[in-house]
């Protein structure tokens, strides 16, 4: 290990390479010598206990009050961000950030392209994972469960509160596709505003629409000092009850 942790150093190594082979290790994986090390980047987390006590009966619950903490927060921006993580039959994972639009006693809803990568990867294999990553309150939220089509007067009831300009890049992105130029993109949306002008309806695409998050499982983390983070999870148990594990940070 010691053979591998100098070579990965560039101060151990520096005078042993000459301006030739120091490139050359640059591009083999070092990094360059003017970006930040991360190693030595962290925080310490000052928060109060979350005890098994204080949780809500079910998860969904337990979200809201989270939920509600974190849009009061003047620290998070968008607090309705999350990581949706899918997968391939195969198991090679994936991960985009994508806005949570409706949360119930179901599970957690967002819209997409149904044929975008995660809109295929979701017909495929329907398990998700999403992550909620409230960092300036030293929170994160992870779900997993199963992934279900909305129907589509869900979809359309949604899509009519989206603002005209987002209705028609729907159209107009073909999601995930190999384009040649932003100017392709634009062309196309141009195109679009020609044909539905500020005012008029727009459809709802047929290859859009809203994806539900059926948790089988929902963790909350909660940041403490010297690592020793809590980390309460709701796990399924029977068809509507809920067991509530402890895990090791």
């Amino acid at each position: 290990m010691g053979g591998v942790t100098d070579a990965l150093d560039p101060a151990a190594r520096e005078s042993d390479l000459d301006p030739a082979s120091a490139a050359g290790a640059s591009r083999s994986g070092a990094a360059p010598d003017a970006a930040p090390d991360p190693a030595p980047m962290r925080e310490q987390y000052h928060t109060a206990e979350l005890c098994e006590k204080d949780l809500a009966a079910a998860p969904m619950d337990q979200f809201a009050r989270w939920f509600g903490d974190a849009t009061e927060s003047r620290e998070i921006h968008e607090p309705n961000a999350m990581v949706v993580s899918t997968a391939t039959p195969e198991g090679r994972p994936s991960s985009r950030t994508v806005l949570l639009k409706h949360y119930d006693g179901r599970g957690f809803v967002f819209f997409t392209n149904y044929t975008s990568r995660k809109g295929q990867e979701l017909d495929a294999n329907p398990y998700a994972s999403l992550l909620f990553p409230w960092h300036p309150i030293a929170r994160q939220v992870v779900v997993t469960g199963t992934v279900t089509r909305v129907g589509r007067d869900e979809t359309a009831a949604y899509f009519r509160t989206r603002p005209h300009g987002s209705r028609l890049g729907a159209w107009a992105s073909d999601q995930s596709s190999v384009i040649a130029s932003r100017a392709e993109l634009l062309r196309a949306y141009e195109e679009l505003a020609a044909r539905y002008p500020q005012g008029e309806q727009v459809p709802v695409p047929p290859h859009w629409g809203g994806y539900l998050v059926v948790p089988d499982a929902v963790e909350f983390w909660q940041g403490h000092e010297n690592r020793l983070h809590d980390r309460l999870r709701y796990v399924r148990d029977g068809e509507h009850g809920w067991r509530v594990e402890r895990l090791a940070p």
